[in-house]
């Protein structure tokens, strides 16, 4: 029995936006197909342990959502809501005919339509994230909140406002037209990247990484590629495919393993196929005059990438390709990883003055990842008692496992106390 219920988890886990973005085609209704999905999760949770899993679980569980539509269609109460339920049992029927495209065998561009659906203009840009972060990539309300560093209250009134705006506006779903493609594609390629750094650096869980998260952002990204082979487009993928060529060497043996620093990571374990890769779709996107963010930051991957040793890596090199990110593209995060490639190029004392100078505005005030910097700098400087202050604080920030148990430890070698939960 428990092997079924694995089962369950483990399809949903792995084909979850696959399956919700073919229901929300199907039923035309981001609600309604949640919601006819967690249904159809509920009984294969009863029926597979009992019954065996089913020799396509995907399609299984689409057909079984399906179904669960068109019951609730039906059940509307509003004349309207009974007309709507009839046309769409009978488009469903159609879809499911045998000389229709079977239900486990949806078009290629799906997740497309409904990234398109959910990054439309007519949406802030937060709730085009957030939406997509949801239905897409799958991830709790809470971690979605962590991401935007908000309250999770907020973030549950960000996402029903904005499924609600794609119902009353009529938003359509489907990719734009060639000519409205330019203008759309900034939010698109937002939602690709948050999508992926949840998986590369996990706001939550026991894990640094969410495998199958980096990998549905990379084939989102290469679809868009596909779609338009725009410069950032091309640059993102880049800058996925490079920081996720690191993912197997940043975390210990074992299911409670540690974050690995990259400068401490086993560089033989890297995945050279995706940095070949990585390093030929950067070509050419630094060559306009005011290179995208996302050109930048894949040109830094591409440095770390083609350092065979950690004291080989060009930091003077990625200073300059930071301090241009920052000019063009400023945010607190640019700031602190600038900051950072300061330490690493001249010293720590300029990276630790710059920290603090951030640190002191506020702006990262929940963001674990600045005190841990400014307490590994700290630590550099020989100034124990104050990195284990700051390696205190990043603990009570830290919500990934690994991550705390990285931190822990850290805290342990600069003489400091775990503080008790």
């Amino acid at each position: 029995m428990d092997s079924g219920i694995e089962t369950v988890e483990r399809v949903f886990r792995e084909e979850r936006g696959r399956i919700l973005a073919t229901l929300i085609r199907l039923v035309g209704d981001i609600d309604v197909a949640e919601e006819s999905l967690a249904s159809a999760l509920e009984a294969a949770l009863v029926q597979w342990p009992a019954e065996g899993t089913p020799d396509n679980p995907r399609a299984w569980l689409i057909r079984a959502a399906r179904n669960k539509a068109v019951d609730r269609l039906r059940r509307g109460a509003l004349f309207e809501e009974k007309r709507t339920a009839l046309e769409m049992e009978a488009a469903l029927a159609m879809a499911s005919a045998p000389d229709a495209t079977p239900a486990h065998e949806e078009p290629v561009d799906d997740r497309l339509r409904l990234i398109f659906t959910c990054c439309h203009p007519s949406l802030a840009i937060e709730a085009q994230v957030a939406l997509t972060l949801r239905t897409l990539g799958g991830l709790e309300t809470e971690e979605i909140a962590r991401a935007f560093l908000v309250p999770a209250a907020t973030m549950a009134q960000r996402l029903v406002r904005a499924k609600a705006k794609i119902r009353q506006a009529g938003i359509p779903y489907r990719v734009p037209d060639s000519d409205e493609l330019p203008a759309r594609l900034d939010a698109v390629l937002a939602v690709i990247y948050l999508v992926f750094n949840e998986g590369y650096a996990a706001s939550s869980g026991s894990s640094p990484v969410r495998r199958e998260i980096c990998e549905e952002a990379i084939r989102l990204g290469r679809l868009l590629v596909e779609l338009m082979p725009a410069a950032e487009a091309r640059a993102l993928l880049a800058l996925m495919l490079l920081s996720d060529a690191r993912r197997d060497a940043r975390v210990g043996a074992g299911a409670d393993g540690e974050v690995i620093l990259l400068e401490d990571q086993d560089r033989s374990r890297w995945d050279r196929a995706a940095i070949r890769e990585g390093l030929a779709l950067i070509d050419g996107t630094l060559r306009a005059a005011f290179p995208g963010p996302y050109a930048l930051q894949a040109a830094i991957a591409g440095v770390h990438a083609q350092s065979e040793r950690a004291d080989q890596t060009d930091w003077v090199q990625i200073v300059g390709l930071y301090t241009l990110l920052a000019e063009l593209y400023p945010s607190p995060v640019v700031s602190l990883n600038h900051a950072v490639a300061i330490a690493m190029a001249t010293g720590p004392a300029e990276g630790l003055r710059r920290i603090d100078a951030l640190a002191a505005s506020g702006v990262l005030a929940d963001y674990h990842l600045l005190s841990a910097a400014r307490a590994d700098l700290l630590r550099r400087l020989g100034r124990f008692t104050e990195a284990a202050a700051a390696y205190r604080q990043a603990l009570a920030l830290a919500s990934n496992q690994s991550d705390r148990r990285f931190l822990q430890r850290r805290l342990i070698e600069v003489g400091g106390a775990i503080p008790a939960n």
